[in-house]
């Protein structure tokens, strides 16, 4: 590996696939999961999803999510999303997972011909926070990882 993160992790998504790609991502933050979601109409599917630990039960409810009931939402419309504090985050008053979802971080991925793909997103139960700095690699992420799906 080199010693820039954006080399090192396009190396390993060429060698290694999405999966570890994302292991790399979710190394780099103090969020629990690290996940990748694909549009398909009016819901969420998850296409990858790295756990850092934790009951395997709680990640099942995550397989697919109403684009109503989802943070991704938000992305989607605004063009990123982040919440590192979503119970006091007046944005999310109503929110059906406002508090449960305690911090969020989303970019839109982009696929063929400029057309919306879906998110990609950190998450955490707890509230985490995030740095300009990494959010503004994650920013370039965002731009890396529709060519590995």
């Amino acid at each position: 590996m080199t010693s820039d993160p954006y080399q090192s992790l396009q190396d390993l998504l060429e060698k290694q696939g999405l999966k570890a790609g994302l292991a790399f991502l979710n190394d780099r933050v103090p969020h629990r999961f690290t996940a990748i979601y694909r549009l398909d109409d009016m819901m969420l599917r998850r296409v990858e999803l790295v756990d850092k630990g934790g009951s395997p039960l709680e990640v099942d409810g995550l397989e697919a999510v109403p684009l109503e009931t989802s943070f991704c939402q938000f992305v989607l419309r605004d063009g990123q999303f982040i919440t590192t504090q979503s119970a006091s985050d007046t944005r999310l008053d109503g929110h059906p997972y406002q508090g449960v979802v305690g911090s969020y971080i989303g970019l839109p991925l982009q696929g063929g011909e400029d057309k919306l793909f879906g998110t990609f997103c950190h998450f955490d139960f707890s509230e985490q926070p995030v740095s300009d700095e990494e959010f503004a690699f994650l920013q370039r992420v965002a731009r890396l990882l529709p060519r590995y799906l």
